[in-house]
């Protein structure tokens, strides 16, 4: 009997002994399975694409002229309440405080209402007459595009004029910005240079409009940083160079040579100075037309730009800038936006002026 249980007791050992190795033997279960989301990469066999440059991409639509030039076109609020209630005299006294309100200045105001009396226009007729003959005054600068030379080889250059203050190297990085969504391959150099933050902020700008910048030494000759730039330019393919320049006091004599000889030092192949554009602080009024006058005998000005015309009621500087001095006024600044900057359109800026 005793052997009979020695006997059951071996076979369980066995038994239990088998199983042990059994399960050791098994191989182990497989980890948990995950999703892997392909990656977007290049393959490893094969190198990666250059980075394609950014496509040219639709300007914004631009701002309404009617909804920045509220302080301005309130002044004509008085001649418009009028209506046709009003004899002729009180009409034009009307028309003439808003106009010099306006800062469209003594001798322009005086001119257009001795033609608006010539004229014969009763009460009634006197503010849809004195928009009329505003368009008038603009027509006569009726080419008011940014001139580019598509010449092979030709690198345009665009110099940026006009005291310190007015928005100058601002009113540079908005046009870069504008002509690079254009498709237009862009340089900007940094002439002046003897104001430090100019070139920082003019860096900081060709930052946000993919462009690179050309600078020199604090202090150094502005003309050798635009020379630069040009050869640059030409070097990289470019084919538009915006210049900034100092903007010290305009009747410095200093300055003026400076000036003109930059525009002379531009001006050599394979650069071509297409435009010259005096960039003026619509806040300044009357200011700013002996401003124009002065820089456009000094290095030929072929443009405006008239900054902040939003933020004063001296919007009717405009007026006097082309009437006197025949400069084309072709691009305003309506705010602090980036695409702020916009083509002058002189219907739509009557119309928005007088409230048409």
């Amino acid at each position: 009997m005793i052997a009979l249980w020695i006997a059951i007791g071996v076979v369980v050992v066995l038994a239990l002994s088998a199983t042990v190795v059994v399960r050791r033997r098994r191989p182990p279960a497989p980890p948990p399975t995950r999703t892997v989301v392909p990656s977007a990469a290049a393959p490893r066999d094969r190198p990666a694409e250059p980075e394609a440059p950014p496509a040219a991409q639709p300007r914004p639509a631009a701002p309404a002229l009617r909804e920045r030039l509220g302080r301005t076109r309130g002044l004509f609020a008085p001649l418009r309440a009028l209506g046709g209630r009003a004899d002729t005299a009180a009409a034009f006294e009307a028309a003439e405080e808003a106009l010099l309100r306006a800062d469209v200045g003594v001798e322009t105001t005086t001119e257009l209402l001795r033609e608006l009396r010539a004229s014969g226009v009763g009460a009634d007729g006197v503010l849809d007459a004195l928009a009329d003959q505003l368009v008038g005054v603009f027509a006569e600068n009726a080419d008011r595009r940014l001139r580019f030379d598509d010449e092979p080889g030709v690198v345009n250059v665009w110099l940026f004029v006009g005291v310190n203050g007015v928005g100058k190297t601002t009113s540079i990085g908005k046009v870069a910005l504008a002509r690079r969504l254009e498709g237009r391959s862009i340089l900007l150099a940094a002439g002046d240079t003897f104001r430090a933050a100019a070139a920082d902020q003019l860096g900081l700008w060709a930052e946000r409009a993919g462009t690179e910048i050309v600078r020199g030494a604090e202090g150094g000759d502005p003309s050798s940083v635009v020379f630069d730039a040009v050869q640059r330019a030409k070097a990289r393919g470019n084919d538009l160079v915006l210049a900034d320049t100092a903007g010290r006091l305009h009747t410095k004599v200093n300055l003026v040579e400076e000036l003109a000889k930059i525009r002379r030092v531009a001006d050599r192949a394979p650069g071509r100075v297409t435009e010259v554009l005096l960039v003026l602080d619509a806040t300044t009024g009357q200011n700013a037309v002996v401003q124009a006058r002065q820089f456009t005998e000094a290095v030929g000005v072929t443009g405006v730009v008239l900054t902040k015309l939003d933020g004063t009621a001296k919007g009717g500087v405009v007026i006097p800038i082309e009437r006197q001095l025949g400069l084309p006024v072709k691009l305003v600044g309506v705010g602090e936006g980036p695409d702020d900057m916009i083509p002058f359109d002189p219907e739509s800026f009557v119309d928005a002026l007088v409230g048409l």
